[in-house]
């Protein structure tokens, strides 16, 4: 098995290298935008900073039992979070406001009081 191993084989094909080479541009770009560095994204889905990093670069590929919980962590669809085109009207990405809510509950508790604070004061004038 270790000659195997060290013979320079690749298990991956060049398709599938590219298809995570856009993955992980994805993973990277939609993390980014939810303001959510590697290493928090790391200790949600209890895997290292580093493995992050190499499914960023699409040095590694994403195992498909962590697809889930890399959509939820990043607040959007499995479908839309490997390239699937999705046909509206169907399931599709969060809407915007649940997408903050989602970007909320991973605030520290002390944030998330104060911006229910805050929403709290303006739905209480919007009802006047």
């Amino acid at each position: 098995m270790h000659a195997f191993l060290s013979s320079g084989f690749d298990p991956m094909t060049p398709d599938e290298k590219a298809f995570f080479k856009q993955l992980g541009a994805r993973i990277a770009s939609l993390r980014k935008s939810a303001a959510i560095t590697q290493v928090q994204l790391a200790e949600t889905l209890n895997v290292s900073q580093q493995t992050v990093a190499s499914w960023e670069v699409g040095r590694r590929g994403v195992p498909v039992s962590t697809l889930p919980s890399l959509a939820r962590a990043l607040s959007i669809n499995v479908e839309s979070l490997i390239g699937e085109k999705t046909t509206p009207g169907k399931r599709g990405p969060a809407p915007q406001i649940q997408q903050k809510i989602e970007q909320l509950t991973r605030l520290p508790k002390a944030k998330q009081k104060l911006v229910m604070d805050m929403l709290d004061g303006v739905l209480a004038q919007a009802s006047r």
